[in-house]
């Protein structure tokens, strides 16, 4: 006797209309529920470095590893983890944000921030190189003496960090001189941003005494209650009321970084034990002749306002005044 098969209706997919590229939203798209979807790089419209990779730097392969298969794998762990959430539909630095504080949300931050921060070095690579504008150059020369100096540093810090991360270029400020650069060093799925230093990643909230046990969440509150505000600890001053600091924050804008997990390098490079060359800081040396210097000066903002610890008015105004 046959039996007739017993078929299930599957559930309707709904189909969305392409999502317009927004200059303000670069790590997400929208697509039906406005899942996270994997972002574009201007150098890998058609596909040229996932077919060919980064020539002098990235093999196809490695490229596929580290952007194409890394970047998937996490987008697809936050898709699952904020599914029907207030977070579902949010940026994906907004997520980084908001998440910085709540221990519950440890495991949504640390695929956030990975996925803030390989986009963030990706996009700031390009296959061809690309001069360092004359404006930026100054202001890193008076940061840091020389363009050789701030390769040097960079490039020894990431060699030298013993666990993966990523090694940062950021904006900040000093008294005398409004626009200042500096390197900052992150763990992990660390954050550099000011109002997510809460997750510097010293202390991982995932496994601290159970994970998301009770005891554990409790604890992470504990942790981040006592080092709340830190350096913009409310103090009855509106301007540092406004800050919110984790301990050791600060005002910066972060305007490039290199990826130093070794999923990114190991592929091409390499230990590099017992030759001359190879390993991250073969990887590292070569990154440097790859940035793309023109994004980083648009990260920097140098033409607008001048950082808000030391002033609100714009630098074109500062000039015309001065030419009055």
């Amino acid at each position: 006797m046959i039996r007739p098969r017993l078929r299930i209706p599957l559930r309707p997919r709904l189909v969305a209309a392409p999502a317009q590229a927004s200059s303000f939203l670069p790590m997400a798209c929208c697509r039906a529920r406005s899942l996270h979807a994997l972002a574009p790089l201007d150098y890998n419209m058609k596909n040229e470095a996932s077919q060919h990779g980064i020539a002098d730097f990235l093999s196809p392969t490695a490229f596929n590893i580290a952007w194409t298969q890394y970047q998937t794998h996490l987008l697809d762990k936050l898709n699952a983890l904020t599914a029907e959430t207030e977070w579902e539909s949010r940026h994906v630095k907004d997520i980084v944000l908001g998440t910085a504080r709540d221990p519950n949300h440890a495991p949504t931050f640390n695929y956030a921030s990975m996925i803030h921060n390989n986009h963030f070095f990706f996009k700031h690579l390009s296959p061809k190189p690309v001069k360092m504008p004359e404006v930026l150059r100054g202001h890193l020369e008076k940061s840091f003496g020389s363009i050789e100096t701030l390769r040097r540093e960079m490039i020894f810090t990431a060699a030298s960090m013993f666990g993966p991360g990523f090694v940062w270029l950021v904006k900040t400020s000093q008294p005398g001189l409004p626009v200042a650069f500096r390197v900052l060093a992150t763990y992990a799925a660390g954050s550099p941003y000011p109002a997510a230093h809460w997750r510097r990643q010293s202390v991982d909230m995932n496994t601290a005494v159970g994970a998301t046990t009770d005891a554990g969440i409790e604890a992470g509150k504990t942790y981040l209650e006592n080092t709340a505000y830190g350096a913009g600890k409310k103090i009855g001053n509106p301007a540092t009321e406004r800050l919110n600091f984790a301990p050791g924050g600060t005002d910066l804008v972060p305007v490039l970084c290199l990826n130093t997990w070794e999923h990114v390098w190991l592929w091409d490079y390499g230990f590099g034990a017992g030759q001359a060359g190879g390993g991250k800081l073969e990887y590292a040396e070569r990154w440097w002749n790859l940035i793309d210097w023109e994004r980083v000066q648009k990260e920097a903002d140098i033409q607008r306002l001048e950082m808000s610890s030391n002033t609100s008015t714009p630098v074109s105004s500062l000039a015309a005044a001065g030419a009055a």
